[in-house]
């Protein structure tokens, strides 16, 4: 690579001669260019540069697929807040891990005009020796992968990380990383994620697109709300989906008085017996019957569902919450607050379709190149650890070695400890909703 061509880092780092507190006191360009030999032209090109993506994906082969959700937002604009939006980013490299069925992630880039390497290594280095890119995206959802007895699904998203990770290590630095849905299904593995970008110091982000999707009715929950009960009711019958609801939960409750405290116990039961769990719970009840008919639901639609399944969770301060597993809901917070008359019930509904550029995804990229472009975390991580954690046990609470109960056992988790108290507004898409248009592909479909 031409000296010119370098990155500011890079620049550094090719200046031995400067200490990095001399190269980044400078107080001007000028002073840079002075210090490097490199031109004003060069260095104002730097600084104008799109921040450069590496793309992970485990599959890109179907429309439905995430990684074809959400890359092409990156590539071609999203739409956010009743708006187009061009990126702010540029994908330079794209990794598929199933990569002879994901034929249409090939297609795409080929027709954008990055690179699909072999390897996680070369799309971060992008065939070189050090670390190349500004962040790096990792989509491990979707793909042939095997389901085990618990019905965890066993993508390599521990996989991915722990190769971006080797790369950061060897490159002796690190940027940005975006994880799409939950860490992993396995607690020590997320947790292994988790403490790796707090000892390289990386921002981190992920997690599931109903915490920032559109509401009905478009309000945010203040700071400090003294909560007392919560549920979310969705569709939630497997380990992904229930994650989706596990994360809208946390949208809510994180916001309440003291903020995080950490999740005490853990709890799955399923079949004929939620609705036993839910007539001795009085506030679930309650709670379920507002959304019941805020929604109009019919009891076919939940009493008499005998496939419902509920996560039972309770926190370290005393808060208790539900997933209330029920179809034909959309996603629907309903929370008890102290000083209300009544429960504050936000519902996500009517996704958009078909699956085209301007599908449900849309606050996501925006939050991805927020992050890229600033190198500040969106939201507390924590929280996304802290429901990996939720969903991992749920998933294993049904279990006993391999001796399924419907009436999962409580799990106690002292582990499950994370604190944080949220400062931020809302973060959710709102306004006028994006039009129907077809993927900006470069080729027919």
């Amino acid at each position: 690579m031409e000296p010119n061509s370098l990155p500011i880092n890079e620049i550094i780092e090719a200046n031995p001669s400067f200490t990095r507190r001399e190269m980044l006191g400078i107080g001007s360009i000028a002073g840079l260019t002075a210090l490097t030999g490199i031109s004003t032209d060069t260095i104002g090109q730097i600084q104008d540069r799109k921040p450069r993506i590496a793309v992970l994906a485990t599959f890109w082969g179907a429309t439905r697929s995430h990684a074809d959700w959400l890359v092409n937002k990156l590539i071609d604009g999203y739409w956010w807040q009743g708006a187009y939006h061009a990126s702010r980013v540029e994908v330079v490299s794209l990794y598929l891990h199933q990569h002879d069925t994901s034929l249409l992630g090939q297609k795409v880039a080929k027709a954008k005009g990055f690179p699909v390497f072999k390897t996680v290594a070369e799309a971060l280095t992008l065939g070189g020796k050090e670390l190349a890119v500004d962040g790096v995206v990792v989509v491990g959802e979707h793909g042939n992968y095997t389901t085990d007895l618990k019905g965890r699904w066993m993508l390599p998203r521990w996989w991915l990380h722990s190769q971006v990770i080797s790369v950061f290590e060897q490159s002796k630095r690190s940027v940005p990383v975006f994880n799409d849905k939950h860490f992993s299904y396995n607690w020590d593995d997320a947790k292994w994620i988790f403490d790796k970008s707090r000892e390289l110091g990386y921002p981190l982000t992920g997690g599931s697109l109903l915490p920032v999707y559109y509401r009905k009715p478009e309000i945010e929950l203040e700071n400090d709300a003294p909560i007392k009960h919560s549920i979310v009711v969705g569709a939630a019958p497997d380990e992904g989906a229930i994650f989706h609801c596990i994360e809208l939960l946390h949208a809510f409750v994180e916001r309440r008085k003291g903020g995080e405290t950490g999740v005490k116990s853990i709890q799955s039961i399923r079949g004929p017996e939620s609705w036993k769990w839910i007539e001795r719970n009085s506030w679930a009840a309650n709670l379920l019957e507002a959304v019941a008919k805020r929604l109009e639901l019919k009891p076919e639609n939940y009493q008499a569902n005998p496939r419902t399944n509920i996560c039972v969770i309770e926190y370290n301060d005393g808060t208790k919450a539900a997933i209330i597993g029920v179809p034909l809901s959309g996603w629907t917070y309903a929370g008890e607050i102290e000083g209300h008359t009544e429960p504050t019930i936000v519902s996500l509904l009517g996704f958009p379709g078909p699956f085209d550029q301007y599908h449900a995804s849309n606050a996501q990229p925006h939050w991805i190149t927020e992050m890229m472009v600033t190198k500040k975390e969106p939201f507390n991580p924590e929280r996304l650890l802290l429901t990996t954690g939720i969903t991992n046990f749920y998933m294993e609470s049904n279990w006993e070695g391999s001796k399924y109960s419907a009436v999962g056992r409580r799990i106690e988790t002292p582990f499950l400890n994370m604190t944080y108290h949220t400062t931020r507004g809302a973060q959710f898409n709102s306004g006028e909703r994006p039009p129907a248009r077809p993927y900006i592909r470069g080729f027919d479909e």
